[in-house]
């Protein structure tokens, strides 16, 4: 009977496309989750500028006119002119060696500029590169923690309402910065070609910063942020097309700084990656810290 005959291959046929999305679907499917994903990208881009634009009205004149981006190169090369020079794009390559010298004689003061600095150069590189931006600038950044400590530390000196909740935002806000400074820095270095390549060797193919360790309490917390400061500074001196100068803090003296991506755990039991007096210890063998 008719009933126990096989289907024929066109009504197979006919009910498959009937299943199958049809290529107009995936292509609106595709197009909406690119044109969120556009929405988000604009939206950041134009917090961003804002957020930098306005904290910059805030700022005096004499120290907007000496902070003025400027042409790459345009520092004297000795170490004080590039510790008191503006930020420049493409920016200053500040190894750790030259950042511990700028911020222990006064006691992180120097290092307050160091973050406006490579913020403000991170900041104007997208924006005269054309790209979409991703970090508020050295206004938008640093001058929302100055002015809420200016602000916040007084009022909770005298225990009046408000200066603790603006003390502690101001420490929130610089923290979020200090995550996302660490996210671009790994989009740095894994993202542009030139870079990818002069640093395969040391990098791996792996972004070398893990963001989230800015949350981690000290010193985990200053781990990670020797390995920006190094990293960025490579980043800056190969896009200048600067000569390879070893910085004997972060590659003999403390080689974690610039060694390849790690864990915690790794970390913790590879001492040789430690300080340059324990290269020679061996690895410590504990179920625990295995990966």
């Amino acid at each position: 009977s008719n009933q126990n005959k096989p289907r024929s291959s066109s009504s197979s046929a006919v009910s498959l496309r009937l299943t199958e999305p049809s290529s107009s679907s995936l292509e609106k499917t595709t197009s909406s989750s690119e044109s969120s994903d556009n929405d988000t990208e604009q939206l950041i881009n134009d917090f961003c500028k804002s957020t930098n634009d306005f904290w910059k009205g805030l700022v005096i004149k004499p120290v907007r006119d000496y902070v003025e981006i400027q042409k790459g190169g345009t520092a004297r090369s000795d170490v004080l002119s590039k510790l008191i020079a503006p930020p420049e794009v493409p920016g200053i390559p500040r190894p750790v060696w030259f950042t511990i010298l700028g911020s222990v004689p006064t006691a992180l003061g120097w290092y307050g500029y160091y973050k406006f600095s490579v913020e403000e150069e991170l900041y104007q590189y997208e924006l005269q590169n054309g790209k979409p931006l991703t970090g508020c600038g050295g206004y938008g950044t640093l001058f929302p923690f100055v002015y809420g400590v200016i602000i916040g530390f007084p009022l909770s000196l005298l225990h009046l309402p408000g200066g603790e909740f603006i003390l502690q935002s101001a420490a929130l806000w610089i923290l979020l910065g200090q995550v996302n400074l660490y996210r671009r820095v790994n989009e740095l270095c894994t993202e542009e070609e030139s870079f990818r390549e002069a640093l395969d060797r040391t990098l791996g193919g792996e972004a070398p910063l893990h963001a989230w360790w800015a949350l981690l309490p000290p010193p985990l917390d200053v781990v990670v942020g020797l390995r920006q400061v190094h990293f960025l500074s490579e980043f800056w001196r190969i896009k200048r097309g600067e000569e390879y100068d070893k910085d004997i803090i972060a590659e003999e003296f403390f080689p974690f700084i610039s060694a390849p991506r790690f864990t915690l755990k790794e970390f913790i039991r590879t001492p040789s990656m430690w300080f340059w007096f324990t290269k020679d210890w061996k690895d410590i063998e504990l179920e625990i810290l295995k990966d």
